[in-house]
C-alpha cells in the first residue's frame, strides 16, 4: 500500500469534494463533506481494498489523511 494510491482511494469517498483538495496533510475531519457515514465508508474500505480491520475511535484519534493511512498500514 503506497501513501498517494491511499489518498486516491480515500478521496473516492467523497462525492462533492475536489480529489485534488484531499493530501496527506489534509486534516480530513475538517472537510464540509466529513461526516459518521463517510466515517463508515473508510472503515469498509480499510476492510475491503486493504484486508484491515479499523475501528471508529482509530479513524477519531487520526487527524491527518497520512495518520488514516498509517493506521492502516499498521494493522
Amino acid at each position: 500500500m503506497e501513501l498517494n494510491e491511499f489518498i486516491a482511494v480515500f478521496a473516492d469517498q467523497f462525492d462533492d469534494t475536489d480529489a485534488s483538495e484531499i493530501t496527506a496533510s489534509t486534516i480530513f475531519h475538517d472537510l464540509e463533506e466529513w461526516s459518521s457515514l463517510v466515517g463508515m465508508g473508510v472503515i469498509a474500505l480499510a476492510k475491503t481494498e486493504y484486508g484491515k480491520t479499523i475501528t471508529g475511535k482509530e479513524i477519531k484519534d487520526c487527524v491527518t489523511v497520512k495518520d488514516l493511512f498509517e493506521l492502516i498500514a499498521s494493522k
